[in-house]
């Protein structure tokens, strides 16, 4: 081997087992920050409130339970019925940026119709995500999974931009509180108020997607740490329910209006839902007739 050779060779080598560090460095900041085990059924440990299953014999009800969140997709309205996740520091806290990478899910049947990133082009609602972008950036690939068009219900602007926002941050302010939270969102109804005024629909081709009447939010704090999160949920347990129009007349300063804030068991009257059928009856009758008091020592994100 001649010394050209020989430099050449070196250089591969050191190249390749550089390579090879940036991997392992890239997999253990994913080991090291994002949550582990069975991450599926920590999504629904509450319960599944539609009795949603994949199977495409249930394409308005059809579950797709990913490592992230769980949804209820709903094929004829091209939205989901309602996403549930778990939520404390663990998922939010590490290397993950906001990919922004809004896209088809390929899960879904494929002959399905899903929206696709531009599906909302020109319309006055914002792809509006249900598991917030910010609620996944332990790693990259957690955070694009939020991007899926399943994930996401036509939001009007102010909406989305203003007062929701404050709300999924108030909720990961809990969590870093030293809480774990279990949340499910959703929406009810037909017809909403956007950019260009009010829509019942938006049309993508020869496909429809509903716009939403009114999009609800709920979510159960406990102290963070234990190991089977049922048995230390109780009737004394912090419950949110949060229920919004879909008007772009709402903005950051009314998030915690009390017309917003409502209860379970009136949500569950306007979808039909069974929200925490894992609970014990006397558990769930007390904890959904309970209205919340926001925490005043929390003002804003921003």
């Amino acid at each position: 081997m001649n010394r050209i050779s020989y430099i050449t060779t070196i250089i591969l080598i050191i190249f390749i087992s550089s390579c090879r560090d940036d991997d392992a460095n890239n997999n253990n900041n994913i080991a090291e920050f994002c949550p582990t085990g069975d991450l599926a059924s920590r999504h629904l440990l509450l319960g599944n409130p539609s009795g949603a299953q994949t199977n495409e014999n249930m394409p308005n009800n059809y579950l797709l339970e990913m490592d992230e969140y769980t949804v209820s997709y709903n094929r004829d309205k091209g939205i989901p019925n309602w996403v549930s996740w778990h939520l404390s520091t663990e998922w939010f806290t590490g290397d993950g940026n906001r990919q922004d990478d809004f896209r088809a899910n390929p899960f879904l049947p494929s002959d399905w119709y899903t929206p696709n990133s531009s599906s909302y082009s020109n319309s006055g609602f914002d792809r509006g995500h249900n598991c917030p972008s910010a609620d996944r950036l332990c790693s990259d690939n957690f955070n694009s999974a939020t991007f899926f068009m399943t994930n996401m219900v036509p939001q009007a602007p102010d909406h989305n931009q203003q007062i929701w926002v404050v709300w999924e941050c108030y909720l990961r302010y809990l969590a870093n509180q030293g809480m774990e939270l279990y949340v499910i969102m959703g929406n009810y109804g037909v017809g909403g108020e956007g950019f260009f005024g009010y829509k019942d629909k938006i049309i993508d081709g020869d496909n429809e997607i509903t716009v939403p009447e009114s999009i609800w939010k709920v979510a159960i704090a406990i102290e963070e740490g234990d190991d089977n999160d049922l048995d230390f949920i109780d009737s004394q347990s912090t419950i949110i329910a949060i229920d919004i129009p879909n008007t772009n007349d709402v903005e950051a300063y009314d998030w915690n209006d009390p017309l917003f804030i409502t209860t379970v068991d009136d949500i569950e009257s306007k979808t039909g839902y069974d929200l925490f059928s894992n609970l014990p009856e006397n558990v769930q009758s007390a904890l959904e007739s309970k209205v919340y008091q926001t925490d005043p020592n929390f003002t804003s994100c921003f």
